[in-house]
């Protein structure tokens, strides 16, 4: 990973003035996703993995633009975006997660909110990594909050699950479950945050 803390703008389709226009300024709250078990699917389904690839992010781009979402980036099944209100982005999470839950993918979620640098290439600050090291730690059905996020969001509906070491952060982050039904994975608590938390973004 490079030394610098940023996550480049895609560019589509030579949209990427627009887009930059259109990334939230000053208080933004991040949200990651991910395939959970993708390799898995892949190497199981492989000529059925594009279309649930392509299908998964239909759904969350519809969600995620309902509330005022702007996707940053996609990397392979994650997607990365960005929200100018922490409550919105709860909501797409949730949303998200309640769209996919009878599908055949699991998809876990982790929000941050902070105070990102805006520049050319996109956002730069240690927030975004959080971001996504809170994400990389949640169950496929789960969403992972940070305190920031549940505080600004005025969420209620969370359970504590402690403060952990995640990778690449100097001091414990306190990360909290947003309460969604066991069907959904909200209560899988069982595996370490600190031992799930992968380096992706």
């Amino acid at each position: 990973m490079a030394s610098a803390i940023a996550a480049d703008v895609k560019a589509l389709g030579g949209e990427s003035s627009s887009l930059m226009e259109r990334l939230p300024r000053g208080t933004v709250t991040f949200l990651f996703t991910d395939i959970e078990a993708s390799t898995r699917l892949l190497r199981e389904q492989p000529d059925r993995y594009p279309q649930l690839l392509a299908d998964h992010r239909k759904i969350l781009r519809e969600v995620f633009g309902r509330h005022g979402g702007v996707e940053v980036d996609t990397q392979g099944d994650a997607l990365f975006t960005a929200f100018g209100r922490a409550s919105d982005a709860v909501a797409a999470a949730e949303e998200g997660q309640r769209a996919l839950a009878d599908g055949p993918v699991r998809v876990r979620m982790g929000l941050h909110t902070g105070e990102p640098i805006v520049t050319a290439e996109g956002y730069v600050g240690i927030d975004v990594h959080r971001a996504a090291r809170i994400a990389a730690s949640a169950h496929g059905g789960q969403v992972l909050v940070s305190q920031s996020t549940r505080d600004l969001a005025g969420r209620d509906d969370v359970r504590d699950l402690g403060e952990h070491r995640l990778k690449d952060l100097s001091a414990p982050e306190l990360v909290l479950a947003l309460r969604l039904s066991a069907r959904l994975g909200g209560l899988r608590l069982s595996r370490s945050l600190a031992r799930r938390a992968k380096a992706y973004w």
